[in-house]
C-alpha cells in the first residue's frame, strides 16, 4: 500500500527531526522496499557503526519476530557493527486517549482538520522550540510592495490568478 508506506517514510522523518538522534532509515519486512537487510546495509554504508533496529508495530508477532531474525542475520555478517534489535512498540495510554480523541472529533465534525500534532508552532522539536506558540503563517513572501491590508482584500499581485494566501498579515 503507497499510502501505507508513505506514513511510515513520514514516520521515520518525524523521529529524525525530531528526536535529536541521528538519521532514520525505514525498511520493511515484506511487500516493499528496502527489505530490514538492505535498510541495514544502506546504513551501513553510509557509515553507520551502532544501529537499532525498532519494529514499528503496537504488538508483537510474527513480523516482529521476521525483523529480529533477518536483523541477527546480516548483523552475522557484519561484525564490525553494533547492531542492537529493540523491542517493538507496545502500547501507550496516551495513545488510546489520542485514538478516543479523534473519535470524538470524528462524532463533533471537528476532526476534518490539519494534523498538527508535530507542528513546530505546537511541539518543541528540537532546533525548533523557539516557534512553538507563533503564529502560523500560510506565506511569507515578496510582493514588491508593503501591505497595510488583510489579505482578504480584493486586490491582485503581479503574475497572480487570484489573492487567496490565507490570513496573514503583511508588512
Amino acid at each position: 500500500d503507497p499510502d501505507a508506506n508513505a506514513d511510515l517514510a513520514k514516520v521515520a522523518r518525524l523521529v529524525w527531526d525530531g528526536r535529536g538522534i541521528g538519521w532514520v532509515e525505514p525498511a520493511f519486512i515484506s511487500l516493499a522496499s528496502p527489505s530490514v537487510p538492505e535498510g541495514l546495509e544502506r546504513c551501513r554504508r553510509l557509515g553507520a557503526r551502532h544501529i537499532v533496529v525498532i519494529p514499528y508495530f503496537l504488538f508483537t508477532g510474527v513480523l516482529v519476530d521476521r525483523i529480529r531474525d533477518q536483523a541477527g542475520e546480516w548483523a552475522k555478517d557484519h561484525p564490525e557493527v553494533n547492531l542492537i534489535a529493540g523491542p517493538h512498540l507496545g502500547c501507550d495510554p496516551r495513545l488510546a486517549r489520542l485514538v478516543i480523541e479523534r473519535f470524538h472529533q470524528a462524532g463533533e465534525g471537528t476532526g476534518a482538520r490539519p494534523n498538527c500534532d508535530c507542528c513546530v508552532y505546537r511541539v518543541a522539536l528540537p532546533g525548533h522550540e523557539a516557534k512553538v506558540g507563533l503564529p502560523l503563517r500560510a506565506a511569507q513572501h515578496d510582493h514588491g510592495h508593503r501591505h497595510e491590508h488583510d489579505q482578504s482584500n480584493d486586490h491582485q499581485h503581479r503574475g497572480e490568478v487570484n489573492n487567496n494566501h490565507g490570513t496573514h498579515r503583511a508588512t
